[in-house]
């Protein structure tokens, strides 16, 4: 089945908790701390496989986790990293933030890769924050939370040509008489379903071609099959706007400015693609009375024109031979596609906020804050004092104070609740 659009949660792994522990042996009076640190989670990552052609693997796996760090053991043993999750997509495919519909990555090349959530770092243990001032402490630090991020994924085929027109103008047929492509063909409108991609070799040079449902009447409002794959003429190079000159319900010349009228609605510059207009059965008869004013017309215009016949063989050739001189006229595609690539990065992730949800109960944001919070484990005594004097140092009571909090008010931060005090709390060197 092809699919071209699905939407994942992705969570990277926690990372594992450090670990409060003494060194205990019979002739080693003073051992000292030894517990050791979390480790790593497990990132997450997209790569392009080149084997693959739809994003049908993730239609139902709507949660993909990696690995969380394993905790950190006494004698000073590390936790193991948590093993990285690879989720592969075929060539083509543009990574957006779901909610905010913004566009992280445009994954083009066979094997490039790109990070989409970061594992949690790894607790320190108690052995870490041991000191000459400070030589038994009994604390140690939790793991941080993995990124949590929901994925919206758009394929958008990669192709050098794409054929548009109206239904049963021919291009299936087309590509079947060019390409060793067998896409579904029968006389009625809407046989072809999905994308289908074809190779072309002619004189030694090659070129991909994509087939693509049929354009109807307001398709770019979601009329018929072929506005949901719109998006896949966005890559092509080259158009080849195929029309059937037999047709005795629509006007051949009134197809053309249609068809061009739902490429320019849509939008993406489609309409001021290099554009070939293909006139199709020549093999019939009204295809052959209505060519002449057909080229006349169009030619006039600027179009270049062609008449072929798929079932006879007529003007492949011709058509063909031209394709390929007008590709490598283009610019090269490898460049076209590197233009198209943008990666966003989170602005603010130093900054915090600080929000008022009720009489008395306030809530911090802050991507780093709350991680930072994350790693206490506010079941030990020491964990709490040290929390109390990082958001002193970072300037968070002096926010909650400004925003109104006052003694015994209920910070809320994260999965966190803690009450607020303005008493120094002790220091820990």
């Amino acid at each position: 089945m092809f699919i071209d659009e699905v939407k994942i949660l992705v969570a990277a792994g926690k990372g594992g908790d450090g670990a409060v522990s003494f060194r205990r042996e019979k002739y080693v009076p003073r051992g000292g701390p030894d517990g050791g640190n979390g480790g790593r989670g497990g990132h997450v990552y997209l790569e392009v496989d080149g084997h693959l052609s739809t994003l049908s693997d993730l239609r139902y796996r709507k949660v993909l986790r990696a690995e969380s760090g394993a905790n950190g053991g006494s004698r000073n043993k590390n936790g193991k990293n948590g093993q990285d999750l690879v989720i592969k997509v075929p060539p083509g495919t543009a990574v957006f933030l779901d909610e905010e519909n913004v566009l992280l990555c445009d994954l083009t090349v066979d094997g490039e890769r790109f990070l989409v959530a970061r594992g949690g770092r790894g607790g320190r243990g108690n052995a870490f924050f041991a000191g000459p001032t400070y030589q038994a402490p009994r604390f140690a630090e939790k793991g941080e939370p993995g990124d949590e991020v929901r994925l919206r994924l758009e394929l958008k085929l990669l192709a050098d040509v794409g054929l548009t027109g109206y239904p049963n103008a021919g291009k299936s047929t087309l590509l079947s008489a060019i390409s060793a492509a067998r896409p579904k063909i029968a006389s009625y409108p809407f046989t072809t379903l999905h994308p289908v991609l074809g190779v072309v070799e002619i004189n030694g040079e090659s070129f991909v071609v994509a087939d693509l449902p049929g354009l109807v009447e307001n398709a770019h409002r979601g009329v018929g099959l072929g506005h949901r794959f719109l998006r896949h003429l966005e890559r092509t190079r080259l158009l080849l706007h195929l029309v059937d000159l037999a047709d005795k319900t629509r006007d051949p010349l009134s197809a053309v400015e249609q068809i061009n009228e739902e490429l320019r609605a849509y939008g993406s510059d489609l309409a001021k693609k290099p554009q070939i207009i293909v006139g199709t059965k020549m093999d019939l008869p009204q295809a052959r009375k209505n060519w002449p004013h057909f080229q006349q017309v169009l030619t006039e215009k600027g179009y270049e024109v062609f008449a072929i016949s798929p079932v006879t063989g007529e003007g492949i050739k011709e058509l063909l031979f031209r394709v390929v001189r007008y590709l490598k006229e283009l610019p090269n595609p490898q460049k076209l596609i590197e233009e198209r690539q943008v990666v966003v990065t989170p602005d603010g992730e130093d900054s915090f906020q600080v929000i008022k949800e009720g009489n008395g109960v306030f809530r911090l944001h802050g991507t780093r804050l709350l991680r930072r919070i994350a790693r206490y484990d506010l079941n030990q005594e020491e964990a709490v004092v040290r929390l109390q004097n990082y958001l002193r140092r970072r300037g968070v009571d002096q926010a909650l104070a400004e925003a109104g909090a006052k003694e015994g008010d209920l910070i809320r931060a994260g999965d966190y609740e803690f009450i607020y005090h303005t008493a120094e709390p002790d220091k820990f060197e």
